[in-house]
């Protein structure tokens, strides 16, 4: 396997990291104080080419390789949590999803728009299904020639902001061999009955939208059915392995952004007459630091190259949504012990790195479920 990026890879990470550099990192700090999901800096991300990476040129997509979207997300994280965050979650799951498994007639509806300006959410968490996929309550009953759908979602990103068009919903539809049967349906946010209010009071990515989605006697119609009657649950599933790429994109470049961050400010703060980097006590901290970023990019772009090269990847995605989360949790907890009192200020950015961190060992599969995800792969 060769690990060396394309030139072409090496010149998107060079533009994405001048944008995130430019457009993000001066509003970053600003927008996460006060809670702002940044419309602005998102139509910017929009018009840069950041919506739809993977997709199709025919559909307005930038027709990338996965590497090169896992690249763009590591970039942003690297400056931003929620940004990123905002990004990871419109191309993984707000979009994947149609693009696999759409009709023509819904990719050429949707993918459009989604490439240039709209967001679409990805509504499988409920009060009783997280980790527990299966766990939905959410509802669709046959009425004739409709569908009559009532359920609730939480914690949906790019579900509530003024550019969100619609969700994907998984409901219960019926029930087979005395299992319940699940459905997914692509549901537009001005459709009677459906309502989305936004999650505020975040410990991290609160510069991100989180929606709570409420639907009530909403009808459709099997026009908006995405994939067969039962297959929904395969739907949502497959979405999450590639999902957690971006999630383990989102922990690397977290953890090289608090790298940076405590290496920079190592060098300039002196105690005992010299820069603490040169002290054992916090060089062997940098040390491993980097080593295990190095480490955990590689397990990444193996993945990536695993996908995109047309093999199943469901293990490899695992592993390194996994190692990348928690390689993130101790590069951010030693970062802010070599920096010290600063690094607990919101004046300096470890702050913010350190709390976005924790979600990163919670969302697309939390680190126990990614470990039982694993063993079940190598046979125990």
């Amino acid at each position: 396997m060769n690990f060396d990026l394309t030139k072409q890879q090496v010149e998107f990470r060079e533009k994405v990291r001048e944008f995130a550099e430019r457009e993000v990192k001066p509003v970053a700090a600003y927008n996460d104080e006060h809670e702002i999901f940044d419309i602005e800096l998102t139509k910017e991300m929009a018009d840069f080419g950041l919506f739809g990476i993977c997709v199709p040129k025919e559909y307005g997509g930038q027709e990338l390789d996965t590497l090169s979207y896992i690249i763009a997300v590591e970039e942003l994280s690297r400056v931003d949590g929620s940004t990123a965050a905002t990004i990871a979650a419109d191309n993984s799951l707000g979009i994947s999803p149609i693009k696999e498994y759409g009709t023509k007639e819904q990719k050429e509806k949707y993918l459009p728009r989604l490439c240039k300006s709209h967001l679409w959410g990805f509504g499988l968490t409920e009060e009783t299904a997280g980790c527990d996929s299966r766990g939905t309550k959410s509802t669709a009953r046959r009425k004739g020639d409709k569908w009559i759908l009532d359920g609730t979602k939480i914690f949906i990103t790019n579900s509530a902001t003024p550019m969100t068009l619609g969700s994907t919903v998984q409901v219960v539809s019926g029930e087979k061999d005395g299992k319940p049967e699940f459905t997914t349906f692509l549901m537009e946010n001005d459709t009677p009955g459906f309502t989305q209010e936004p999650m505020n009071r975040k410990m991290m990515w609160r510069a991100s939208n989180t929606g709570k989605l409420t639907f009530n006697n909403v009808e459709l119609t099997d026009t908006n059915m995405l994939g067969k009657p039962g297959q929904g649950s395969h739907i949502m599933l497959a979405t999450l392995d590639g999902g957690r790429l971006s999630i383990a994109a989102m922990a690397l470049g977290c953890a090289q952004g608090a790298y940076e961050m405590a290496l920079s400010y190592s060098k300039k703060r002196e105690q005992f007459g010299k820069p603490i980097s040169k002290f054992q006590a916090v060089s062997f901290k940098l040390a491993d630091m980097a080593m295990k970023i190095e480490a955990a990019r590689c397990l990444l772009y193996k993945a990536c190259r695993v996908k995109d090269a047309g093999l199943a990847f469901g293990k490899e995605a695992a592993m390194a949504k996994l190692y990348c989360s928690e390689v993130a949790a101790e590069v951010c907890d030693k970062a802010v012990q070599v920096m010290g009192g600063h690094g607990l200020l919101k004046d300096f950015n470890m702050e913010r790195f350190y709390r976005d961190q924790r979600i990163l060992q919670i969302g697309e599969g939390t680190s126990e479920i990614l470990r039982m995800v694993i063993s079940r792969y190598i046979g125990c």
